[in-house]
């Protein structure tokens, strides 16, 4: 794994496989039973998980999106302006950025919200190396507002600020284990990828993170962790190199199936 570890950041922890990653959130990850909003009890358990690699050392970046709240694709489809539907979106992923904030510094967490959006009453603007400064002094920096620009979503925002704050890995964190070669909430014989290549990934339209994305990290030889938000201290277990979720590697890799 030392491939994937950037001499900009330095070694990671002890036990650890990095030293700064960057953590992609859905919006619907904070549901928790709802059909809208955010779950306080959603925010305790990640902050809880997220807790045990802060503590250890390492570097987090977060993106969350803003689905739970507002969904500007599925507005344009409705009829909304999709520019104005985007900007919409946005504005939610910034609820979710302070509500996330809120939780994690009631856990112990010290944290700073930046946004791609001027906001200055509520949030720090997006600057890259006050962003990274704050990584290093041991702050969770959380993302929000996306890129900033409509037609782009918050996955391509995840690859977009992985790479700009020298992140090594980004995780992906979402309601399954993993890669499937076909949707398992649909088919039964489902089977879940170890390990795959972003070029597999985009020639088998794997919905891991949107196309524009998947070719970012692909093209700059970032890897992509895939895993259940839902699991107890998934992000420590991932971390230590412990064989859960799938991992998609920038190299050339014949893909490797849990049997």
């Amino acid at each position: 794994m030392d491939y994937f570890q950037s001499s900009k950041v330095g070694k990671p922890p002890k036990g650890y496989l990095y030293k700064r990653v960057l953590l992609k959130l859905s919006g619907e990850a904070l549901l928790g039973n709802r059909s809208f909003g955010v779950d306080p009890q959603e925010i305790e358990h990640l902050a809880r998980s997220i807790k045990k690699i802060y503590d250890a050392g390492i570097e987090i970046g977060i993106v969350v999106g803003g689905g739970n709240f507002f969904r500007g694709m599925s507005a344009s489809k409705n009829g909304m302006d999709r520019a104005q539907a985007d900007n919409v979106g946005m504005l939610a992923t910034i609820m979710n950025a302070l509500a996330l904030q809120d939780g994690f510094e009631q856990n112990g967490l010290y944290t700073r919200v930046m946004t791609s959006i001027q906001m200055q009453q509520i949030a720090e603007v997006y600057i890259r190396r006050r962003a990274i400064r704050h990584l290093e002094k041991g702050r969770i920096a959380i993302f929000a507002g996306g890129t900033g620009n409509p037609y782009f979503t918050t996955d391509s925002a995840a690859a977009l600020r992985a790479l700009e704050i020298d992140a090594q890995c980004i995780i992906k964190a979402t309601k399954v284990n993993g890669v499937f070669d076909k949707d398992p909430a649909l088919h039964d014989d489902a089977q879940r990828y170890e390990l795959i290549s972003h070029r597999d990934v985009l020639a088998k339209d794997l919905k891991v993170m949107d196309a524009a994305a998947t070719a970012l990290c692909r093209d700059n030889n970032l890897p992509i962790l895939v895993l259940d938000i839902n699991e107890n201290n998934v992000f420590e277990k991932a971390l230590k190199g412990k064989h859960i979720g799938t991992l998609v590697t920038p190299e050339t890799v014949e893909p490797k199936m849990y049997r």
